[in-house]
């Protein structure tokens, strides 16, 4: 195709020293370098993984929200085929906004039902000693807050007081794998290290519930939290693909 111009493989090092989140910035440069237009075919994902060198699963993910915001077409026949105009200048923050929302959001999805059932073991479970562990962290967490303070270190205390009142440590574990397999990419998701503050004033009813054993309450604040930061994130995305 005319306008082509080579595309550079990244080397190992310089791989190493890329994140998963710059596959979208990655891909707009091979698209722009190669000269492609709408109606023109991507080059197949093994050959992405080639020539950009991140991992297949990473690229795939990319290319699928790309088909999910109308950018691309995938067919298993016809390959991925650019649907809409592709400029740097113009599509690269969207894209790489509404890749990190639907991360997030799937995250919380899986997340979700995890700290759901860890609230409700931690009422039933808890020690008066764990109690009071819990209603110290919540009571830390809404001052830190208040202080106006970086209150994420005292939040992850707060959960981790609630997942050790449970009495099983895999809740802990699995919840922190989660979370460390998104931050790993975005650690301040839309630029926003404060994601979901607005929850942080339920944590303190929500420690009330543990601690009086009410275990409705507890499962319907957490589920609440959680959703708080669904609708926070779809919400930034909305706008910024507006």
């Amino acid at each position: 195709m005319p306008g082509k111009a080579p595309t550079k493989k990244l080397s190992t090092q310089e791989h190493a020293a890329e994140e998963p989140r710059d596959v979208p910035h990655a891909l707009i440069k091979l698209i722009e370098d190669e000269g492609l237009q709408v109606g023109d075919r991507l080059p197949p994902e093994l050959e992405l993984v080639h020539r950009l060198g991140f991992g297949r699963s990473t690229i795939r993910e990319t290319l699928k929200t790309w088909e999910s915001m109308g950018v691309v077409s995938r067919n298993k026949g016809a390959g991925t085929r650019l649907i809409a105009e592709m400029s740097r200048n113009t599509l690269r923050v969207a894209l790489t906004i509404k890749h990190e929302a639907e991360s997030l959001i799937r995250m919380q999805q899986v997340r979700r039902p995890l700290e759901i059932e860890a609230v409700r073991l931690a009422t039933r479970l808890a020690t008066p000693d764990q109690r009071r562990v819990i209603n110290a962290r919540a009571a830390e967490l809404i001052a830190v807050f208040e202080a106006g303070e970086d209150w994420r270190p005292a939040d992850h205390r707060f959960h981790k007081a609630v997942h050790e009142a449970t009495g099983n440590l895999l809740f802990e574990q699995i919840i922190d794998q989660i979370l460390k397999c998104f931050h790993d990419i975005y650690e301040t998701p839309f630029g926003k290290p404060h994601l979901g503050q607005e929850t942080i004033p339920l944590h303190k009813p929500l420690a009330a519930a543990i601690i009086a054993g009410d275990e409705e309450e507890a499962a319907e604040l957490t589920a609440r939290i959680i959703d708080m930061v669904c609708t926070e994130t779809q919400k930034i995305a909305e706008e910024c693909n507006d």
